[in-house]
């Protein structure tokens, strides 16, 4: 039995369902019973309700998984698997800067951990982050921890919020000369971009989208090529899913080591072994599924 085989047996075995961001190697996306972002995978969990979820991405997507199905067990298969960002904005770091905005909104995007969730008032994605911000009204909000998503945000929106100084360290290498080089390169392409790149960035594409919205936009976009600008794992689905269209990726420095942890092995171990699994206090359980739900309630 190969390792392919192996893991199709023990994920029937176990009833296990596996989920795979649209960032992972390929042969886990081709592997899962459900691949797309961070929030909709967690959603779609929850809706499944399976007892043993095992998710291939990084830390604070497993942990939103189990804050949003508190009764399912979930596994991380690499527990080395984080994302940077999410590491730079503390619990601790949230609650003093409370004290300097008092009575501000505190928005955070979904990639935070756990303990910081617990201490915002409400979360949006990339996907959602302009209907959330919409959504209060004149309130003054403090963005974290993605200072780029935030910048572009209030570009859209006309907003003033105060943001956070974090970022994706993958989508920050972006620069407009970037784009301008590749547009010379393929002129008749469009450009489509995360909005975790920088405002100038962003500015010098033809749209700007999440990982879900790229997948839309690709299948829709009259052009035939398209110079994608996000993490490179995503053009394994686009390609996939879009078999006329040629998807020419920005640089192929444009990689996530900690999305490319997972293995194969790994997966396999998970199911087999039982393990890594992503166990959170109570307390902050508790509060941090309420930014989560407050967003999903619009």
């Amino acid at each position: 039995m190969n390792i392919i085989e192996e893991i199709r047996s023990l994920k029937a075995e176990r009833k296990a369902l596996v989920l795979a961001h649209n960032y992972v190697r390929p042969e886990l996306q081709e592997l899962a019973d459900f691949t797309g972002d961070s929030l909709e995978l967690s959603v779609r969990a929850r809706k499944a309700a399976a007892p043993l979820m095992v998710f291939c991405g990084v830390r604070f997507m497993a942990e939103t998984a189990k804050l949003l199905s508190p009764d399912s067990r979930v596994l991380l298969p690499n527990p080395d698997a984080d994302c940077p960002m999410a590491r730079m904005a503390s619990a601790e770091q949230i609650r003093a800067w409370r004290s300097e905005f008092p009575d501000a909104v505190f928005v955070a995007y979904v990639n935070t951990t756990a303990e910081t969730k617990a201490e915002v008032d409400i979360c949006c994605t990339s996907g959602n982050a302009e209907k959330v911000i919409r959504s209060l009204g004149d309130r003054k909000a403090v963005f974290l921890p993605d200072k780029n998503l935030g910048g572009n945000l209030n570009n859209t929106l006309g907003t003033e919020m105060a943001l956070w100084n974090g970022c994706c360290p993958v989508h920050a290498q972006v620069t407009p000369e970037m784009i301008a080089e590749a547009r010379r390169q393929w002129p008749d392409a469009a450009v489509m971009i995360h909005p975790e790149c920088a405002p100038a960035c962003v500015a010098a594409a033809d749209a700007a989208l999440s990982t879900a919205g790229m997948l839309k936009y690709a299948s829709s976009c009259p052009k035939e090529t398209i110079i994608t600008v996000t993490e490179s794992g995503l053009l394994h689905r686009l390609r996939k899913e879009n078999p006329g269209k040629r998807f020419i990726p920005l640089t192929a420095e444009l990689l996530c080591p900690d999305m490319k942890k997972i293995t194969l092995e790994d997966l396999r171990d998970a199911l087999k072994y039982d393990r890594y699994e992503i166990v959170l206090p109570p307390d902050v359980m508790e509060k941090a599924v309420k930014p989560i739900e407050k967003m999903l309630d619009l």
